[in-house]
């Protein structure tokens, strides 16, 4: 099942793994991704999202889905 970034609203940190994947023709280097969740999302040459952990859970799941939420180009997709 694949969740977009604004159906993640209200859910709770927990243990529930997820896939972690970036859409780079949607990406535009806003930044904010790997500015709030350093431990999963990184800076290619160009500033744009590159995954560094691609499955995550509990507390990595919980900024993963921060990242997401946070993308103004809703290029970031979790897939549970």
């Amino acid at each position: 099942m694949r969740v977009r970034p604004e159906g993640l609203r209200g859910r709770g940190v927990g243990s529930e793994a997820v896939k972690v994947t970036v859409d780079p023709d949607l990406c535009s280097g806003h930044g904010r991704c790997y500015a709030l969740a350093p431990d999963v999302f990184g800076a290619d040459d160009y500033g744009h999202c590159e995954i560094l952990v691609a499955d995550v859970d509990g507390e990595l799941a919980a900024h993963a889905r921060l990242g997401a939420e946070n993308c103004p180009e809703r290029a970031i997709t979790l897939e549970d």
